[in-house]
């Protein structure tokens, strides 16, 4: 048997000891995490579109706030005029404020969104989207995918989900 030591089989080992020793717990910076608002500020915030704290009743929650990044859940743009009436720019436009507000309530701007996914119904529609997309971030936009999918709830044509930055408390 090979018995040569790395450094990676000793990190591993004395990770292992310092952990069955519970010594990492001495290490945790949790207790003095405290921000400047008392809050831990590595507390996991679920916010509603109002930006009020959600209840248990709530399955699925627009804006979670935790350890510095906001995590927006899919948008859509949920169009109640009559479907003729529909268009990419129009949808994306109704997505996008969605998006920014969201952002703001979790603390953040939309230049520090960080990566966004975008799900459109038609592959076809990417070029009137991008153009809507471009007008939220003058000063550069975040990483993003986009793919096609087959359908999207509320019959949206487009449904965004983003991650971005805390700038503010």
């Amino acid at each position: 048997m090979n018995q040569t030591f790395t450094r990676r089989s000793f990190a591993t080992h004395f990770a292992s000891l310092l952990s069955a020793l519970g010594i990492p717990s001495v290490f945790s910076n949790r207790a003095s995490a405290q921000s400047s608002s008392g809050q831990d500020a590595g507390a996991i915030r679920k916010l509603n579109s109002e930006g009020k704290p959600g209840s248990e009743k709530d399955v699925i929650m627009p804006v979670i706030v935790h350890n510095g990044l906001i995590y927006v859940s899919g948008q859509g743009a949920h169009d109640t005029r009559d479907a003729k009436e529909w268009t990419i720019e129009s949808h994306t436009t109704m997505v996008m404020d969605k998006i920014k507000k969201h952002v703001e309530i979790g603390g953040g701007t939309m230049d520090s969104v960080l990566q966004a996914n975008v799900f459109l119904v038609k592959i076809e529609h990417w070029d009137g989207m991008h153009k809507v997309f471009a007008t939220y971030f003058p000063h550069g936009g975040p990483s993003r995918t986009t793919v096609a999918v087959a359908a999207l709830p509320g019959d949206s044509l487009v449904e965004i989900n983003c991650i971005a930055a805390v700038t503010s408390k």
